[in-house]
Parts: C-alpha cells; sequence; structure tokens
C-alpha cells in the first residue's frame, strides 16, 4: 500500500480586481453590507477578451504546480478537473487540460461536486494512487463566475460573493504511509439540492422548443445562481463541524493537533465560527475569501497555495481541508505534510 503525497502547488486568478466599491455601482449595495455579511472585501473577475476561461485558468495553476512538484508534465499519469463553470456544457475541462498542457492520452476525469469538489477530487487522486494504478496524479480546481451572474439588485445576494480563479496540485505516491494524505471523508444529502443551485440550463429544465418560443428567456431567473443563505449557512456549520471531527477521529487526533485548517472559502463568518468551536488560533486558519471571495472548487487550492508560498505549511505539519457546499456536500481530508 502507498499514500499519496502533494508534491507540487499552484494558483492563478486574473489581474482584474473587484472591489465592493465597484459592485455598488451595479446594484443596490455597499462595502459594509458586503462586508458585515461576507466578510469579503474584493473579488477578481475575468475581463472579456483577455483569453481566460475557466480551462486556461486551471492550465495556468497547473504548470506551476507540475514545475514545483520537480516533474516533468509527461510524468502526469491522470487528470483530475473539479469545477461547477466548464467551458462547455460537454465535454468537461479535464480533456481540454490534457490537450493544452500537451500531456500523453492519459485519462481525464471531471469532477461535478461544487465547493466540495477539490476535496472530492483529491479523494479520487488519493485512491488512485493508494492502489498503486497511478503514481502522479494531477489536480485542478478552477472556476469562472463572474460571466453567469445576475449583477443586479436582484441577485446581490448572490454575486457579491463569488469570485474566479484556479488552483492545482500535484499528487503523487509516498511509500512511508505514516505521511501525505492519510484519510478522506465525503458526505452528500441531495435532499436540500434546490438550497443552493442553477436550474437551467439543464436537460430537464425545458424542450429546446420552449426556449426558442420564450419572448423573454433572460426573465428566467433560474438561469442565475439560487442560494437561501440563512438555510446553508446553519447547515454549513453544523456540516463542517461533523467532517473535521470525522476526520481527526480516524486519525486518532484532536483539535490540538491541527497546525493549519485550510476551509473552503465560503463565508469568513462560518470560517471564525468554525475557528472558535475548535478553539484555533489565528495561526491554525488560514482565509483568504476578504481578497477573492468564494471561488467554489478553486478556493481551497489557492489557499493552500498561499498558505505554502507564506511559510504557514512546514513538514511533518496536520493540514485539514474541509468544505461544504452545493449538494449538499461536505468533505475533508486530513493531511500529514
Amino acid at each position: 500500500m502507498y499514500n499519496s503525497k502533494i508534491t507540487g502547488l499552484g494558483y492563478y486568478v486574473p489581474e482584474n480586481v473587484v472591489t465592493n466599491d465597484d459592485l455598488s455601482k451595479l446594484m443596490d449595495t455597499n462595502d459594509a453590507w458586503i462586508q458585515e455579511r461576507t466578510g469579503i472585501k474584493e473579488r477578481r473577475h475575468v475581463v472579456k477578451g483577455d483569453g481566460d476561461t475557466t480551462t486556461t485558468m486551471g492550465v495556468k495553476a497547473a504548470k506551476i504546480a507540475i514545475e514545483r512538484s520537480g516533474l516533468d508534465k509527461d510524468e502526469i499519469d491522470f487528470v483530475v478537473f473539479a469545477t461547477l463553470s466548464p467551458d462547455y456544457y460537454f465535454p468537461g475541462p479535464g480533456v481540454l487540460v490534457q490537450r493544452d498542457l500537451g500531456l500523453k492520452t492519459v485519462g481525464a476525469l471531471d469532477v461535478r461536486n461544487q465547493c466540495s469538489g477539490f476535496v472530492y477530487a483529491i479523494s479520487v487522486a488519493d485512491q488512485f494512487i493508494k492502489t498503486g494504478m497511478y503514481k502522479n496524479v494531477l489536480v485542478i480546481g478552477s472556476e469562472l463566475h463572474s460571466t453567469g451572474l445576475d449583477m443586479t439588485t436582484r441577485g446581490r445576494g448572490v454575486s457579491v460573493i463569488f469570485g474566479d480563479g484556479a488552483g492545482a496540485a500535484v499528487l503523487s505516491r509516498e511509500e512511508d504511509t505514516t505521511k501525505g494524505i492519510l484519510s478522506t471523508h465525503l458526505h452528500s444529502e441531495g435532499e436540500h439540492a434546490e438550497e443552493l443551485a442553477l436550474i437551467a440550463p439543464g436537460m430537464g429544465k425545458r424542450w429546446v422548443t420552449d426556449i426558442l418560443s420564450e419572448d423573454n428567456p433572460e426573465e428566467d431567473t433560474s438561469y442565475f445562481p439560487h442560494m437561501n443563505g440563512q438555510f446553508v449557512f446553519k447547515n454549513a456549520v453544523v456540516r463542517f463541524s461533523e467532517v473535521i471531527n470525522e476526520g481527526l477521529q480516524a486519525n486518532g487526533l484532536t483539535a490540538s493537533d491541527i497546525d493549519l485548517l485550510v476551509p473552503h472559502q465560503a463565508n469568513l463568518r462560518i470560517s471564525q465560527f468554525i475557528q472558535q468551536k475548535f478553539k484555533l488560533n489565528d495561526d491554525q486558519v488560514f482565509n483568504n475569501i476578504m481578497k477573492y471571495g468564494n471561488t467554489t472548487a478553486a478556493s481551497i487550492p489557492i489557499a493552500l497555495t498561499e498558505a505554502w508560498e507564506q511559510g504557514k505549511v512546514k513538514k511533518d505539519d496536520t493540514v485539514v481541508l474541509a468544505a461544504f457546499g452545493s449538494g449538499f456536500t461536505w468533505a475533508s481530508a486530513i493531511i500529514k505534510w
């Protein structure tokens, strides 16, 4: 048996910074309102014509991760790409990454678990390596939200939250089973699927003939993300706590053993609640939602990369990744660095 370990990390965000004041020019909102509810000060949005897509951002992050891993791209055995915002309805961006990176004809898998997507993708890669099937797996989380948000007062409850960006990790075989990814824990509760969802486009939403004959399709708000914010928040704080505890207990650990918690950057208030519940100090929790907003599947790899770059992730540290989001899905990963 093997473990997998993260050998390379990278991230990319568009250069275009969108502040809360910028959004106040598009909708009835203000900086204080947004910060009080989310903790977000600014986020990154792509600019039309600059060439950034979900795939290209993922490729840029992946190149950095591969370089830092010390591997040649031809040593990558498999690609796992997590996103809710693919370039195309199909095919998914995994194969586009394989093409754009010039990889061999390796397998490419797309993961559609939204905010939990990166941890789910890490779990898939980890299992492939643990079984000995693959040695080096490229895992990407990338999102392009800004082109699909309702940038009006009607949509402000959702649109002020999300940003664009990508993060990537290379997982490689580790023969020391006391190191690397110790365990992952995945859950779902589809009963609440519609509480945080984008209903259309979807094959079951409507017939093509209905779309072609509709007079004002832009008024159909099912084409914009919907979120029952308070309900999502209440479920998130419960599930975050449960799945972190599950991971700790599975490895004989307690909250005091956590060197760094990297939560999905959904809402700074959620992260602060979890920090207080587990009695962690500010150095034990990494947040960057203030700068980037919620980048869904990209949020954990972006945050983990920044934490590593800042020297907050060190050899032998116990690092915990945790996420909750649409589905509902939630997940955690316990890592011995």
